[in-house]
């Protein structure tokens, strides 16, 4: 498993980008209203064309079939797994041989009807429970929704109970001088 994480978005030149990109995914890019939905969708694929040149030698540009419930895949390379994620200032993509799902998430605001909504008893007790519950919702936050995408489904009425069936590892990471949190659900990972 590899991961790949661009904390620069503010200095990410979209101009050169975008002459660096699949026809496919400049479509993608410019269906974003705003220069900052356009910067991470393409972040987020550069890291992925950076981790395939790495790990595979692969130096075509990456096109992307969707499953049943938006998960991407490459064509052509049905033994590589991948999956993006972005917030407003971090992009990641996680590579593997395994399915795999990422998600990283600025810190957001643990409110309760949010909490009510996404979290078990047992979840929602931990949150309010921590010495920083923001932080603690937003942490859980991403290990369901890494799961998920892990799995294929996307979110889901599993999403309060998620992470107490059995599942794959989960490995997560709080970068508070940078203020968010990001999961890795993945079969291969190592701590």
């Amino acid at each position: 498993m590899n991961i790949y994480i661009n904390e620069e978005i503010e200095k990410f030149d979209l101009d050169d980008a975008l002459l660096h990109l699949s026809s496919q995914r400049y479509e993608q890019v410019m269906r974003f209203k705003f220069e900052k939905g356009r910067k991470l969708c393409a972040a987020a694929y550069l890291l992925l064309c950076k981790g395939l040149r790495e790990v595979y030698g692969i130096e075509e540009l990456p096109i992307f079939t969707y499953g049943q419930h938006g998960k991407p895949s490459i064509v052509g390379h049905p033994e590589i797994h991948f999956n993006l994620s972005h917030c407003p200032s971090v992009v990641i993509c996680g590579i593997s041989t395994h399915p795999i799902g990422v998600d990283v998430e600025s810190i957001r605001h643990a409110n309760d009807s949010l909490i009510r909504y996404t979290m078990n008893e047992a979840e929602a007790c931990m949150i309010m429970d921590s010495a920083n519950m923001d932080v603690a919702f937003t942490r859980l936050w991403t290990m369901k929704e890494a799961l998920m995408k892990q799995q294929g489904t996307g979110i889901d009425d599993r999403i309060k109970n998620i992470l107490t069936a059995p599942h794959v590892p989960i490995k997560t990471v709080f970068n508070e001088g940078k203020g968010y949190v990001y999961s890795i659900a993945c079969e291969d990972i190592h701590n």
